[in-house]
C-alpha cells in the first residue's frame, strides 16, 4: 500500500514563498488524492504491493490510469524533499558540474526558470543527470517523470497550477523567482551519481 509521505517541514515554514493553505490543498488534497486513487487502482492487480518505481516503469507507455498516478506520488514526493525553510547554495562539486555543463549557477537558474516559465501546461521543470554524468535541464507535461529511467532526477519545481494559484494566482513567474530561496541543495547532492 502506498502512502503519504509527511512534509520534511511544518506547513508554515515556506510562508512568503508558498502559504500553509496552498500545502494544505497541494499536499493534504492533491497529493493525498493520487495517493487513494493509487491505492484503489492497483488493489487485486500485479501491481498491488509492489516497488513505486516498478509500478511506473512496468506502467509507462501501457497503463496511463495507473502510470499517472504513479508518477504524480513519485513527483511530488521528490518536489517535498527539494525544498527547505531556508536558503542554502549548492556545495563545491555541484557547483563544479553545473559550471561545466549548464554555464554556472547564475546561467543554471535562468535556464531553469524559463523552462518552468514557458512550459504550456500543467507539469515539471528538472534539473537532471543524463547516464553519462551530464546535468540538463528538461520539462516533463503532466505527470511525465524521469523515474525510472537512465536519466536521474536531481531537482524539480512543480508547475501545475495547484501548487500556486491560492498565493500567486496566474504569476507563476513570481512562483519561480520565490523558488530559489528554497532549494534544497543537500536534496541535489545527495541524488548526484
Amino acid at each position: 500500500m502506498f502512502t503519504l509521505p509527511d512534509l520534511p517541514f511544518e506547513k508554515t515554514a515556506l510562508e512568503g514563498w508558498t502559504s500553509a493553505e496552498t500545502l494544505d490543498f497541494h499536499h493534504g488534497k492533491h497529493h493525498a488524492g493520487y495517493v487513494t486513487k493509487l491505492n484503489a487502482a492497483t488493489e487485486g492487480t500485479e501491481f498491488a504491493g509492489k516497488d513505486l518505481l516498478d509500478v511506473i516503469n512496468q506502467t509507462r507507455g501501457a497503463n496511463p490510469a495507473i502510470f499517472n498516478l504513479a508518477a504524480q506520488h513519485f513527483n511530488h514526493s521528490f518536489f517535498w524533499e527539494c525544498l527547505s525553510p531556508e536558503a542554502s547554495e549548492p556545495d563545491a562539486r555541484t557547483l563544479e558540474l553545473i559550471e561545466r555543463d549548464l554555464g554556472g549557477l547564475d546561467a543554471f537558474k535562468q535556464t531553469f526558470s524559463d523552462v518552468a516559465l514557458k512550459h504550456f501546461g500543467s507539469g515539471w521543470a528538472w534539473l537532471v543527470q543524463e547516464p553519462g554524468g551530464k546535468l540538463l535541464v528538461i520539462d516533463s507535461h503532466d505527470a511525465n517523470t524521469p523515474a525510472g529511467t537512465e536519466t536521474k532526477p536531481l531537482l524539480t519545481l512543480d508547475v501545475w497550477e495547484h501548487a500556486y494559484y491560492i498565493d500567486y494566482r496566474n504569476d507563476r513567474a513570481k512562483f519561480i523567482e520565490g523558488f530559489w530561496a528554497h532549494v534544497n541543495w543537500k536534496q541535489v547532492e545527495s541524488q548526484l551519481a
